[in-house]
């Protein structure tokens, strides 16, 4: 059999799936960024109707993996397999979500990585001939991961310097074996990495160092080079965590500073007061399926090295003064066949 293996730990799709459909949605806050105009459906407030956050938060996931569905003129039966995760307690938003869609499900649980494993995935899925068409998604909330992971919004906590605002935000795609859109061609699985940090408002510092490790490996795997790529994106790293990962990248020989953006800085503006940028499973699912697809689809993209970081610690973990380790995954995306 043909191996698709590319060194440790970069495969290589030679099928080619396809990205047919995306959809995102994002809170008002989300929507006053700069990248505001990328969106698909902004909502008018923090609980859009329901009894609490964490059923806005399900509303937000059903909706854009309908949207997705939908725009890729499939039907519920025609999607083989559903992967997606969030932060919440048991992956419950993905979860509820999976009870409604009625699609063979997946639960992924890779903290604010879980966009690109869940493409990972799917991509995999399809590349291999074990799915025709995959349903791939996350979402968080800024509400329900405040009062599960810090304190009461009541309390009016000030923010660190070096802390980050949990994007309110969801984002799905639909990868196929045919149809039009960018293809998947790469996937670099990431490792855990853990540097002893333990400073739960310093997150970007936790990651940074799992995002230099998969980056690396992605172009010892394939021999290439930053400048085989229009633009390599991480996660949530934020400005702290952006600045480290370009510092380490560049100890390592690779000059990224002039093609890398992170979609934790990219969302917010400077002057909205989220410190150092934003986090959360919805900061690169909603910049990935908002902002970068459509610059791919208007031809200003052509080939995207796309990552999402997660930090995989939980409350648990963080009361017992363990540290917080940090994982990557990456995708490579390219517009139509070339």
């Amino acid at each position: 059999m043909e191996s698709k293996r590319l060194g440790g730990q970069t495969i290589i799709l030679k099928n080619r799936p396809k990205i047919i459909s995306n959809s995102s949605i994002v809170g008002q806050k989300e929507s006053q960024g700069p990248l505001g105009e990328f969106f698909d459906i902004v909502m008018p407030d923090n609980l859009w109707g329901e009894d609490s956050w964490e059923k806005t938060e399900c509303r937000m996931l059903k909706e854009v993996c309908e949207r997705a569905i939908e725009g890729a003129n499939k039907k519920n039966t025609d999607i083989n397999y559903f992967f997606a995760g969030d932060l919440l307690n048991q992956i419950m938003t993905a979860n509820f979500t999976a009870r409604t869609l009625g699609i063979p499900f997946f639960g992924l649980f890779g903290a604010c990585s879980t966009m690109t494993e869940s493409i990972s995935l799917g991509a995999i899925m399809v590349d291999g001939g074990y799915a025709d068409n995959a349903l791939c998604a996350t979402s968080s909330h800024f509400c329900t991961a405040e009062r599960q992971f810090r304190y009461p919004l009541e309390q009016g906590t000030q923010m660190a310097p070096t802390g980050q605002w949990t994007v309110t935000g969801a984002g799905a795609v639909v990868v196929s074996n045919e149809g039009n859109g960018p293809s998947i061609t790469h996937i670099t699985t990431g490792k855990v990495v853990d540097y002893g940090i333990k400073d739960v408002n310093n997150m970007g510092a936790a990651m940074a160092p799992a995002a230099v490790e998969t980056i690396k490996a992605h172009f010892e795997d394939t021999g290439r080079n930053p400048q085989d790529y229009d633009l390599i994106v991480t996660g949530d790293l934020g400005r702290f965590g952006r600045e480290l990962t370009i510092d380490m990248l560049n100890k390592e020989g690779y000059d990224i500073a002039s093609r890398y953006i992170d979609c934790g800085c990219e969302i917010y503006g400077e002057e909205q007061d989220v410190q150092s940028g934003g986090s959360g499973c919805g900061c690169s699912a909603v910049v990935f399926s908002g902002f970068i697809l459509k610059k791919i689809e208007e031809g200003e993209l052509n080939r995207v090295l796309m990552g999402s970081t997660g930090a995989l610690l939980s409350t648990t973990s963080t009361q017992q003064g363990e540290s917080i380790p940090g994982i990557m995954h990456l995708v490579v995306i390219e517009k139509g066949e070339g």
